[in-house]
C-alpha cells in the first residue's frame, strides 16, 4: 500500500469515521443518565483508597 493510496482512503472515509465517532460521543453526552454515569467515572481514581492505603502499611 503506497503513500498515494492511503492518503485517498484517509482523506474520503477517515474523515466520516471520525464524524461518527465524534457524533456518537457527542450523542452519548446527552443521554439520560450520563451526568449519574459521568460522575461515577470521575470518581474511579478515588475508589478503594483505603485498600492502597493498607497495602503500603505492610510493605
Amino acid at each position: 500500500m503506497d503513500y498515494g493510496i492511503f492518503r485517498e482512503f484517509a482523506d474520503s472515509w477517515g474523515l466520516l469515521y471520525l464524524v461518527i465517532v465524534w457524533l456518537g460521543v457527542l450523542f452519548s453526552l446527552f443521554l439520560p443518565g450520563a451526568k449519574k454515569r459521568a460522575i461515577d467515572a470521575a470518581g474511579i481514581p478515588l475508589r478503594d483508597e483505603t485498600l492502597l492505603d493498607e497495602d503500603n502499611k505492610n510493605e
